[in-house]
């Protein structure tokens, strides 16, 4: 299952540049004296506690809560599915774009989830104990079998819990160093608020989103709902509307996809000589098979 990182960046003392410095962190694992020492920032573990509590997991997204009445920000993307299953053959909200008037004008996204990480559990040594003197495919099936045992026992234990029903994912980390619970709050009440139109969220598209980003609207909003009513999150991401500034230190809190961070030399070079060609040269085909039928005639 994913893990959620927090990610540093360092917004340098030069003009309009922000410089990536190294850091990826899962939230057990800050290296709080490190950065404290480096920056000069002091990272809580109630700061951290915080961070994660407001980060949303959607559905292949990341998001955040940003006021106290379950408001959520994300990515105009993120809410694309949304958009779509909202729309008619009359109607694009995607090309229109969409603003609720209030409350009442937020639409239900039907395919759209919420999850907040609530807790984390190492359950290594329960891991290590139940695939213990097991040869490698004996070993795979009982890891197996002992993480979804878990995950159940888990989401069980949560019933009784103060918390509520959780939704609990056994995650792998390092390599199958670790093995984690992780255990979340889960919405599937999630609502749309606003949305611009395609061509404002997406202009540029990926080259100017990430250098001009005050430039367009990458953007949307959702609300998150349980038992018909607005959630009242107790961890929010107050709206900035400066910014950072030259010489901050930024970090950012998600769900990022594969990293690739442990591939060896040997497989950077497959990639780079074998599977990188073999998949251009498949675009290359296929854009060619398109621009042939371009050509054609309505009636083909």
């Amino acid at each position: 299952m994913q893990k959620i990182l927090i990610m540093l960046l360092f917004a340098a003392a030069t003009p309009s540049l922000a410089l990536a410095d190294e850091g990826m962190w899962t939230f057990d694992n800050f290296p709080a004296a490190v950065v404290k020492q480096t920056y000069g920032v002091d990272i809580t573990p109630a700061w951290l506690d915080h961070v994660r509590l407001s980060t949303i997991r959607l559905s292949n997204c990341t998001a955040s809560f940003v006021s106290p009445e379950g408001l959520v920000l994300t990515n105009h993307h993120c809410a694309e599915s949304c958009l779509a299953d909202l729309s008619s053959a009359e109607k694009s909200l995607d090309q229109l774009g969409f603003a609720a008037a209030d409350r009442r004008g937020e639409l239900p996204c039907r395919r759209q989830v919420a999850d907040v990480l609530i807790a984390m559990e190492n359950v290594t040594d329960r891991v290590a104990a139940a695939i213990g003197g097991l040869a490698d495919e004996a070993a795979n099936t009982a890891r197996k079998k002992a993480l979804t045992n878990l995950e159940a026992s888990c989401e069980a234990a949560s019933l009784k819990a103060k918390s509520g029903k959780l939704k609990c994912e056994s995650v792998t980390l390092y390599e199958g160093g670790q093995y984690f619970l992780y255990k979340y709050k889960h919405y599937d009440d999630v609502r749309l608020v606003f949305a611009p139109e395609f061509d404002i969220a997406f202009f540029g598209g990926d080259p100017d989103n990430f250098t001009y980003p005050r430039f367009d609207l990458d953007l949307a909003l959702f609300r998150v709902y349980e038992d018909d009513k607005p959630v009242k999150p107790h961890d929010y991401l107050a709206w900035s509307p400066t910014g950072p500034k030259d010489g901050d230190t930024v970090f950012v809190s998600g769900h990022p996809g594969s990293t690739n961070r442990m591939n060896t030399v040997s497989q950077l070079t497959r990639l780079r000589d074998v599977v990188f060609p073999y998949i251009l040269d498949q675009w290359s085909r296929q854009r060619t098979a398109l621009r042939d039928f371009a050509r054609g005639s309505v009636e083909g």
